[in-house]
């Protein structure tokens, strides 16, 4: 309905924004549709990959809604440059983080309270100061923006706990904002999770081209460790330009790094020293780093993308090739595979929330209260507090806002925290089919890039021709399904419940199932075991 209505949404004054403001002749499409849903007053979800023009889609929204902006960005470096970017444009537009000065603060709370158009970037840690959510609740923008929204979802690679307050922060505000919710990659649970957690009210859902055909996919199988480190070291220094490697844990970083003679990255590292290196990075040098490298890193020249060890997931996986080839140009991204890299992947997935502490947690909230004064009630840290949190207000025996609060009619404090754990085995469930899937991924005779796609959802027919399976002639041709079910058709399993089909490849099927995740299955035991039946949305 958006997309054929979007002409009538975008109005003089938006086009004049685009252009006289933002220098835009004209808008992409994508970002087209998502101004028309935001400034008709609809929430949006939009995936888009990075250097689509995710940033201007709430920029331009803001100034056409008249009123300020407020954007959530975990990252500070990047709040700080387009902070500035605005303001050399003649906008209005504040940082607000941990080292922003009370004068900074005032600047920021005082936008918001005149209801001016400008923009005020906020570290998502923000939301826990009482004086920040005082002034929300007081002068509610007129436009919340989250950026990395993925990092709302538990089952992002990129989880962030302080992401958990915006949803109940939104829903405590006199007047509602709209909300645009921008990332650049989240397959289907993650963008389900998105809508869930910051209440999204029946967005408009902007998923655009997770397709990068300049970067050509290969996966190299090793069997010893040994062997490993000889073959990445050798394919690195072999590379044209250059590019990352990265490394499953903090000493594998540090190992590359030492033996290339670069800098690493990693949270170990202090923060001067994690800084030196994105800058050495941004100046066109190789880094070796963990997962916590990369995002908001925007460096158009990157030829390679290596992976020592097996990422946990293709979510975290294509996250981290993107970075490769924003130029256009040809980049590679290798992976380097030994099955025994995903036990310890199974292992990052971690253990079941304990019964009796869920219960002490839901017997605890007996009245509106802080999260630090229930963390000291029941003697555990914030962080993991959160997490327990989280699942029990699923299992609907709390209500997470400004504070904690207790529901009337919430179940009693065991059966509360039977149904969180069982949430919680769910989610792990999930969790485990995600590795599996890159498991898949990384033992596949087929066109690499077709799978990538499937999983997040973009049908795809004919092999990429610019994967290694592809190059060897091994890629099948585009198959006719072998089903009724076609990609995007909900389903329903007798053991697995309702899902949706990801991919029909003819001798198989790819389901993804709202409660156990991610599942390959023959498409004849499909068939005549009638194992899937059509389902409602």
């Amino acid at each position: 309905m958006i997309a054929e209505s979007a002409a009538r949404f975008m109005t003089q004054d938006v086009r004049r924004i685009a252009e006289d403001v933002f220098g835009f002749t004209e808008l992409r499409p994508g970002q087209r549709e998502a101004v028309a849903a935001l400034t008709a007053g609809r929430d949006c979800l939009v995936v888009m990959p990075s250097g689509a023009g995710k940033s201007a889609i709430y920029q331009i929204a803001a100034m056409a809604l008249g009123g300020p902006a407020v954007v959530v960005s975990p990252l500070l470096s990047l709040q700080g440059d387009q902070a500035r970017a605005l303001g050399a444009l003649g906008l209005t537009a504040v940082s607000v983080n941990a080292t922003a000065g009370e004068k900074r603060r005032a600047q920021a709370y005082e936008l918001l309270r005149h209801g001016d158009v400008g923009f005020v970037f906020l570290a998502p840690e923000q939301l826990a100061r009482e004086d920040v959510c005082t002034v929300l609740a007081e002068a509610p923008p007129a436009l919340l923006a989250v950026d990395e929204a993925h990092c709302v979802s538990a089952w992002g690679h990129d989880f962030r706990p302080d992401y958990l307050r915006i949803g109940a922060i939104i829903d405590t505000l006199r007047k509602r904002p709209v909300v645009a919710a921008l990332t650049a990659t989240a397959a289907p649970p993650v963008r389900e999770e998105i809508v869930c957690r910051l209440r999204l009210h029946h967005p408009e859902r902007m998923i655009r081209g997770f397709d990068r055909p300049e970067i050509h996919l290969s996966v190299r199988a090793v069997h010893h460790s040994a062997d490993k480190e000889a073959v990445v070291l050798d394919t690195v220094r072999k590379a044209a330009g250059s590019g990352i490697v990265y490394a499953a844990t903090r000493k594998e970083t540090e190992t590359y790094a030492q033996r290339l003679g670069v800098r690493p990255y990693h949270a170990g590292l202090r923060k001067a020293d994690r800084q030196e290196t994105q800058r050495a990075f941004m100046r066109g040098e190789t880094i070796a780093a963990t997962s916590a490298f990369g995002m908001g890193i925007d460096r158009p020249g990157v030829r390679f993308v290596v992976h020592a060890s097996v990422p946990g997931s293709l979510d975290e996986y294509y996250q981290e090739i993107g970075r490769a080839g924003r130029d256009g140009q040809r980049a590679d991204a290798v992976c380097f595979y030994r099955p025994e890299d995903l036990g310890l992947r199974r292992f990052f997935v971690g253990g079941l929330p304990d019964e009796d502490r869920l219960a002490e947690v839901a017997a605890a909230v007996t009245g509106p209260v802080s999260r630090r004064e229930l963390a000291a009630r029941v003697g555990i840290s914030e962080r993991p507090l959160t997490a327990l949190l989280n699942l029990l207000e699923s299992a609907g025996a709390v209500r997470l806002r400004r504070r904690v609060e207790p529901v009337a009619d919430a179940p009693p404090p065991d059966e509360a925290a039977a149904i969180a754990r069982e949430l919680a085995a769910q989610h792990r469930s999930v969790e485990r089919s995600r590795v599996e899937m890159m498991r898949r991924y990384a033992e596949l005779a087929d066109c690499r890039r077709r799978f990538l796609l499937q999983y997040f959802g973009q049908a795809v027919g004919e092999p990429c021709g610019r994967c290694d399976n592809c190059d060897a002639g091994r890629s099948s041709p585009a198959t006719p399904g072998g089903s009724t079910f076609a990609p995007g058709m909900r389903v329903e399993h007798r053991r697995w419940g309702r899902g949706v089909v990801l991919a029909d490849e003819g001798e198989r099927l790819t389901v993804l199932f709202d409660e156990v995740g991610y599942k390959e299955l023959l498409t004849e035991t499909v068939v005549t075991e009638r194992l899937l039946t059509p389902a409602e949305d």
